[in-house]
């Protein structure tokens, strides 16, 4: 997604609050042209003073240092003041304000703006001189909106009763106090956004770091003391690769309860126990939210033992040293198929009393309502397609499939340990 540049006022080249040049900026236009268009809105009762206004308080000070020309000054300077000479006509005009209202309003606006503007830039380092100036500007703003502020009350006194007018004395007093700090509520706010923002980067920093230290160098220096075994490096170093892709990529929450993860973990032991790779790939999934997780649970689990089944015959017969396990749940049906590219075998010369095949991979899955379908040729790998349909459990499935359950929770047990 592209990231839009933010509108910043200029800072050390600014007028009065830097709003029309910062909008200049990044329009990519010249500032006169935007002072001049505040000032016409301004005569729209007042718009053009309320979205500068409104910007001088959204919009953050930018890093600009190049002060403006005396032109520049001269010329926005002039512009503002024919700007409140415009706002105070229509108010007369139009509204019928009386001028004990509306003139002081006029002047508490001018010593706020004379204020922010000081408040605002203050914290740049200044000579003596220039910081006395800061102080007495500060001073002489925060003097009108005081003085405007105090004509606006006794002007409601003399035409409201003695309550109200001692209610519109504390507005006042509050509205005063808001004008005269409102720099500084913007000024913590940044800082305290920008310390919350370092402080969550400084703590993802140590975790990554921590987390770094505990599985990458620890491994690191493990194959360093295990350099002359080939296989066990290779080992350590595939158990590696798969964990840090699984921090950098996965899903760090719960993902025990779901059958994508399941098969995962089986991978991951038989990885560990025979030293293979096994690529797992999966489409679509079966987890705890799913209803025929708790309802057909006896299926899953033994589709999970016959697929571990499967894989460890592989390590153990194939020759090879990667695997491959694909896993697709469609509507209705979950298939998972396990292929090497070893020495492969002829499943009608397998004895009956070899139960690795007939019992752990096709009894467990057809006494379920499954198939397997098993096809492999001497020297050239195996192919174990096992199909599990996802519906109600057939009547004939054994109440006692205690094995498959414990398997299923132990594939669990095992992936939420990882």
């Amino acid at each position: 997604m592209p990231t839009v540049e933010r509108v910043h006022r200029r800072d050390g080249g600014r007028v009065i609050g830097g709003v029309a040049g910062g909008v200049a900026d990044h329009l990519g236009m010249d500032a006169f042209r935007v002072r001049v268009v505040f000032v016409i809105l301004s005569a729209l009762a007042g718009a053009g003073v309320c979205a500068y206004g409104l910007l001088w308080f959204m919009c953050p000070p930018g890093t600009d240092t190049e002060p403006p020309s005396g032109s520049e000054r001269r010329q926005g300077i002039g512009l503002a003041i024919v700007g409140i000479v415009a706002v105070v006509s229509v108010g007369f005009v139009a509204s019928g304000t009386p001028a004990q209202f509306l003139i002081p309003l006029v002047v508490v606006a001018v010593g706020a703006s004379l204020v922010w503007r000081e408040l605002d830039s203050s914290w740049r380092p200044r000579s003596g001189s220039a910081r006395a100036l800061t102080w007495t500007r500060i001073a002489g703003g925060a003097t009108l909106v005081v003085v405007g502020l105090v004509v606006v009350v006794l002007a409601g006194n003399n035409r409201i009763g003695g309550l109200s007018a001692t209610l519109l004395a504390v507005a006042a007093t509050v509205l005063g106090v808001l004008l005269l700090t409102i720099p500084l509520w913007l000024r913590m706010a940044r800082m305290l956004g920008a310390e919350r923002a370092a402080r969550i980067r400084t703590a993802e920093r140590e975790e990554i770091a921590a987390h770094l230290h505990d599985s990458v160098l620890q491994t690191l220096a493990l194959i360093q003391k295990r350099s002359a075994h080939g296989d066990e490096v290779q080992r350590l170093a595939r158990s590696q690769e798969r964990e840090l892709r699984t921090y950098l990529f996965g899903d760090l929450g719960p993902q025990s309860d779901s059958l994508t993860a399941a098969l995962k973990s089986v991978a991951a032991e038989v990885e560990d126990h025979y030293g293979v790779e096994v690529e797992v790939v999966t489409v679509g999934d079966v987890t705890a939210d799913d209803p025929s997780w708790s309802t057909e649970h006896r299926r899953w689990a033994a589709l999970i033992a016959a697929s571990r089944e499967a894989l460890v015959n592989a390590a153990k017969h194939s020759g090879e040293r990667s695997v491959d396990v694909y896993a697709e749940v469609d509507g209705d049906l979950v298939e998972v198929f396990v292929r090497d590219r070893g020495v492969g075998f002829d499943p009608d010369q397998v004895p009956e009393d070899r139960r690795g095949v007939s019992g752990s991979i096709k009894g467990r899955v057809q006494r379920h309502g499954g198939t397997v379908d098993i096809k492999s040729t001497p020297g050239r790998g195996v192919d174990v397609r096992m199909a599990m349909p996802r519906g109600v459990e057939p009547s004939g499935a054994p109440e006692g499939s205690g094995d498959d359950t414990e398997s299923i929770r132990e594939a669990v047990n095992r992936e939420r340990e990882r």
